[in-house]
């Protein structure tokens, strides 16, 4: 094989392109490795192994959405920034939909965050723009528990409408240890306990009154 030089965002990009051709079940370092024109031994330069591959390939998915255009400019409301966030997710889930199951079966930064908004980065950004917007901390904790659980659900089905799995085979079952280094992300850290807190069953509640609500307004419409 031609030898060239590899950077490890060259691999991690070539990962997301295979596995948006191909699917997760089908990536192995030895086919990777041949896409890219080198020996499956030279991308363990980069990577310790598949399973850190694809949690990479994840990641630099999550963090190309800061240089998507969606994301430039702040809109002048908060219903403006739930459009654009929206959006941009729908995006992503749209043009990668064979990635996007992954974020939701790779184990997030810390345990307490929510697919698809599941990197401590991103939801930093989410809670602190929130903040600039007026929200009150639990407000803006319960609005970002709400948003994530619609953007989940709905962009779930548009790709299984596409014949993409929701739920590709699981590559790491193991449980991530809630150690991360928080001092770069100072609202998720003070807000750290606001998103452990578990109020599922409420939520579910809120969510089935709300459609509910909905559909009364369209009925009586």
């Amino acid at each position: 094989m031609t030898r060239r030089r590899l950077h490890r965002r060259d691999v991690v990009q070539a990962a997301i392109a295979f596995i948006d051709d191909n699917g997760v079940q089908a990536l192995t370092m030895r086919r990777l490795g041949a896409a890219l024109g080198v020996e499956a031994m030279a991308l363990y330069r980069h990577v310790p192994g598949r399973e850190e591959l694809i949690s990479a390939a994840v990641s630099q998915l999550i963090d190309d959405l800061f240089d998507d255009d969606l994301m430039q400019e702040m809109p002048s409301s908060w219903e403006g920034y739930f459009q654009y966030v929206a959006n941009a997710m729908r995006k992503l889930a749209l043009t990668h939909p064979k990635m996007f199951p992954l974020l939701i079966t790779q184990p997030p930064d810390a345990p307490w965050l929510r697919p698809p908004l599941r990197s401590i980065r991103w939801v930093d950004y989410f809670l602190t723009s929130l903040k600039g917007y007026g929200f009150s901390d639990d407000n803006a904790v319960s609005a970002y528990k709400a948003f994530t659980s619609f953007l989940l659900g709905d962009l779930l089905l548009q790709v299984s409408a596409l014949g993409v799995s929701p739920v590709p085979f699981a590559e790491n079952t193991s449980e991530e240890q809630d150690d991360e280094d928080l001092s770069d992300y100072p609202t998720v850290q003070r807000l750290q306990s606001k998103l452990a807190e578990n109020h599922s069953a409420r939520e579910f509640d809120d969510g089935l009154d709300d459609l509910i609500e909905r559909l009364r307004t369209a009925l009586d419409s």
